[in-house]
């Protein structure tokens, strides 16, 4: 099943090696088999599968194997809240133990072939849970939750169980959550909330115990996927079946490891078509925090700065603290799509507004300067010498009569306003308590978003935990900085879920013609001398200098005159990758003899150094330009990622370079170079003319093709420089280095 542990087409089974060895794509796409219109040019998926969970979260019956009332006993108390559980979603519960006649009053059976009726879910309280996915599989059990842990957070011995326990499992057929996981998933939710829910995905349970609690200030949660080990049903998994369910407004994750990069993909790009926003926590920033998570939950974290492009391509919202979780996903899940994208920020001290305005200028809210006639209208009831541009500042004595709600009202009228956003930094009653209810009662007549945030230490005054919490329309926060990341994500995540174009429908499903050139060319585990190099990058239509390859001064001579002076000289080896620093590179050279001298000395420094030529390239130069590096790597989550950024030596000394994961449109190449701290260079410095960036696109692009197309076959691509000349001029690929898989 695609998207989950049953995915089966390997990585490396390209389109055409299927077809040609005459294998069988077995994931399933929406249901059903995949067909060859389902997998792109590289054999993988196109679409995201959807598991049908509701007889997990919902089932009609379920067994409890190791069930115990035995005082004392850790069983005893997962059973009991298990009965309970059960009761509330009205699921007949059974108990399987071999040596008790009932549990609780319960009649028990003996073993799970011993059921009086096929159960949708089995809940294993046993140590080693291997033992019984046989069993699982005779009783034609849909679903099973493991608690044990001692698996692959232990170590390489423990990872090797886990493997054994995901084969039993797919051998069997049916869908494993754990092992290593807890009882979230059988919390009692509130049900007496209303409007769009929560879905909580969590590898940690107590990392999900902040969103859980936001029911007691009246967020809806609906689900808990605690997800532990992932042998089987993973964090991607639970978003695509989430995205399809009605009722929830926003997905919350805490993720430490992704199991697999292309079915959490597909699971984001499932929730971007439907306008689902995903909010995450992503542990792995730092080497400390990859260490660690490594040692909790046994996964990969990734290389993080692919992750966090991987989740920004597909529109998951990336937060860093639990704080930031909780509000985030409360403000997406239930604020309608902004009518305008204008926020206004409005307090009754000028020094409050001046310095929420500061953050978010800073962080990229738009704040726009209200217009004149706003303005007039606002000092109807606001003294002419207080500032109502925006922020707008009422002084504090407008907020205590009739004027407060008149200006609320008249802000929100603005058709340029889409938030509006009221920092009260302490309470002060009763002025305090009133514009409180003013800000809910105009929330309740207006389709904008009215943010408050209350800055009280204390959270127990009656301004806001009842009025303000007591309110499905009001956004409340307690930090600044909390109010400033909801809101972004807001505006951002409904301008991208506007503008969204599924990479995976235009992703290419046949072999170029390019692929089929350069088959040849490929060493497997060897690198490629830089005239093999740039034969496949002409195969794959990016331009090169001309240029020969000579193997005696002679040739190099006639070679010079053909290419035409001056001439750059290389040599050209398959063990060569950084020819500057041996010495192994001429510019400039204008003349014949400067030409057999270079040709005699590139090859005594080869001699002496031991490397071995395959000859020497004798090369156009090009000069005016711009140096940037295009290059495909191979992460060990997400595959083959292509990366832009400045070239030449700046390359090791700036890192300035954007990452996205193929497959990705031409809006995603231009936003890689937008990312560029360097980018004005692209644009011309110190009277140079912009560079032609409509090549440089063209050239990533091209480059993603053999990515798709190669990804499985190249460890690494390297274009630098790829000098990007004036604007219309084109970019030529300078210097190219390919390392095969």
């Amino acid at each position: 099943m695609l998207g989950s542990t049953h995915g089966t087409l390997t990585t490396d089974s390209r389109r055409a090696r299927v077809i040609a060895c005459g294998e069988q794509p077995s994931p399933v796409v929406h249901g059903r088999p995949a067909d060859v219109d389902d997998l792109d040019v590289s054999g993988r998926p196109l679409y995201a599968g959807v598991p049908d969970l509701d007889r997990f979260f919902r089932p009609e019956s379920v067994a409890v194997v190791g069930a115990s009332d035995a005082e004392g006993q850790p069983n005893t108390g997962i059973t009991r809240q298990l009965i309970a559980w059960a009761e509330r979603v009205g699921a007949r519960l059974h108990p399987v133990h071999p040596t008790r006649q009932s549990v609780f009053g319960i009649p028990c059976s003996p073993s799970l072939a011993d059921l009086p009726e096929q159960v949708d879910l089995a809940v294993l309280l046993v140590g080693d849970p291997l033992p019984v996915i046989g069993e699982l599989a005779e009783a034609k059990v849909k679903f099973a939750v493991a608690f044990a842990s001692g698996f692959a957070e232990t170590g390489a011995e423990g990872a090797a169980a886990q493997a054994h326990l995901a084969a039993a499992v797919r051998r069997a057929g049916l869908r494993l959550l754990g092992p290593n996981t807890n009882l979230n998933a059988f919390e009692k939710f509130r049900d007496d909330l209303d409007g769009p829910a929560i879905a909580l995905i969590t590898q940690s349970g107590h990392q999900g115990r902040p969103v859980f609690a936001m029911q007691e200030l009246g967020v809806r949660l609906s689900h808990w996927a605690p997800t532990g080990n992932e042998a089987d049903l993973e964090t991607a998994d639970f978003i695509s079946y989430f995205s399809e369910q009605p009722e929830i407004g926003a997905i919350a994750c805490y993720v430490e490891g992704l199991k697999d990069g292309r079915s959490f993909l597909l699971a984001a790009d499932r929730a971007a078509r439907r306008g689902v926003p995903v909010v995450a926590v992503k542990v792995g920033r730092t080497e400390t925090g990859a260490r660690t998570a490594a040692s909790h939950t046994g996964k990969l974290t990734g290389a993080d700065t692919v992750v966090d492009a991987a989740m920004r391509q597909y529109g998951v919202i990336r937060v860093d603290g639990l704080d930031e979780l909780q509000d985030t996903a409360a403000l997406l899940a239930r604020a309608r799509a902004p009518r305008a994208e204008g926020v206004v920020v409005y307090s009754i001290s000028g020094g409050t507004g001046a310095h929420f305005a500061d953050l978010a200028t800073a962080a990229g809210l738009p704040l726009p300067r209200l217009s004149a006639p706003k303005q007039d209208e606002l000092h109807q009831w606001i003294p002419e010498y207080l500032n109502v541009t925006n922020p707008v500042d009422n002084g504090g004595h407008p907020v205590g009569d009739w004027r407060g709600r008149k200006i609320i009202d008249a802000i929100l009228a603005d058709p340029g306003v889409g938030v509006l956003i009221c920092p009260i930094t302490g309470p002060f009653p009763p002025m305090s308590d009133k514009l409180a209810q003013d800000l809910v009662d105009a929330a309740e007549q207006t389709d904008k978003l009215v943010c408050v945030v209350w800055g009280s230490p204390v959270g127990t005054e009656a301004a806001y935990r009842e009025t303000l919490l007591g309110s499905s329309k009001v956004a409340t926060f307690r930090t600044f900085a909390n109010c400033i990341t909801a809101v972004r994500a807001y505006l951002d995540h409904h301008r991208f879920v506007a503008a969204y174009r599924s990479p995976f429908d235009e992703a290419p499903r046949t072999p170029s013609p390019s692929f089929r050139k350069t088959r040849a060319l490929m060493r497997p585990g060897q690198q490629l001398s830089e005239h093999a190099a740039k034969q496949l990058l002409r195969a794959y239509g990016i331009r090169v200098p001309r240029e020969q390859l000579v193997t005696s001064a002679a040739a190099a001579v006639r070679a010079a005159s053909l290419v035409g002076y001056p001439v750059v000289m290389k040599a050209s080896g398959a063990q060569i990758a950084h020819k500057t620093e041996l010495g192994l590179v001429k510019i400039g050279l204008t003349s014949a003899s400067q030409v057999r001298d270079a040709y005699r000395e590139l090859t005594d420094i080869a001699r002496y150094e031991g490397i071995s030529l395959d000859g020497v390239l004798v090369c156009q130069m090009v000069e005016r330009g711009v140096e940037m590096v295009v290059g495909v790597t191979h992460d060990q989550l997400f595959g083959p990622t292509v990366t832009v950024g400045l070239g030449g030596v700046l390359v090791e000394v700036l890192r300035d370079a954007a990452v996205r994961v193929p497959p990705f449109g031409e809006d995603q190449a231009r936003g890689m170079l937008g990312e560029l701290r360097g980018r004005a260079l692209l644009e011309g410095v110190r009277g140079g003319p912009p560079v032609d960036v409509d090549a440089l696109i063209e050239v990533v692009m091209r480059v993603q093709r053999m990515a798709l197309e190669l990804g499985d076959d190249i460890a690494e691509l390297d274009i630098n420089p790829l000098m990007v000349l004036p604007r219309g001029q084109g970019a030529v690929a300078l210097d190219a280095l390919v390392v095969c898989r």
